[in-house]
C-alpha cells in the first residue's frame, strides 16, 4: 500500500501547488544533479556554471552593437546571459533548458554572465 500512497499523495501536490513552485524545484532538483551552483548562492566576481531553463530571449539591436540578452532561472534566483555583438543565436529560445559558464557580474543590481559558454539540455 505504500508505493499507491505515495503517488496519490504526490498527484494531489501537483493538482493543488501552484506550476511555477513545482517547476521551479524540479529546475533545482535538476541543477544540483549537474554538479551547478544555485544562483541565489553566487556572489559578483566568482567563476560560475549554472543550469536553469531560459524564461525570456531578446536582443537589443543598438547602431554599434547588437546583444543577445536572456534570463536564466535555476529555480533559486534568475540571472541575466548577455552575448555582445550577437543578433541570433540558434537554439538560444524561451522554454530551453541550458548549462552556463562565465563570471558572475551585477548591472542594475541584477545578475549578469556576459558572453558565457554554454550547452543545450535536454528539457527537464
Amino acid at each position: 500500500m505504500a508505493p499507491a500512497a505515495g503517488y496519490f499523495r504526490r498527484l494531489t501536490r501537483r493538482l493543488t501547488e501552484d506550476l511555477e513552485d513545482i517547476d521551479a524545484e524540479q529546475i533545482a532538483e535538476s541543477s544540483q544533479a549537474t554538479g551547478a551552483r544555485k544562483a541565489a548562492d553566487c556572489t559578483r566576481g566568482e567563476e560560475v556554471t549554472m543550469f536553469g531553463r531560459l524564461r525570456s530571449v531578446g536582443t537589443c539591436s543598438k547602431a554599434a552593437s547588437a546583444t543577445v540578452e536572456a534570463e536564466l532561472f535555476d529555480g533559486t534566483d534568475a540571472v541575466v546571459l548577455a552575448w555582445i555583438g550577437r543578433r541570433r543565436i540558434p537554439g538560444i529560445e524561451p522554454g530551453k533548458t541550458i548549462l552556463v559558464r562565465g563570471r558572475l557580474g551585477e548591472r542594475d543590481g541584477a545578475k549578469i554572465i556576459y558572453n558565457p559558454y554554454y550547452e543545450l539540455r535536454e528539457r527537464v
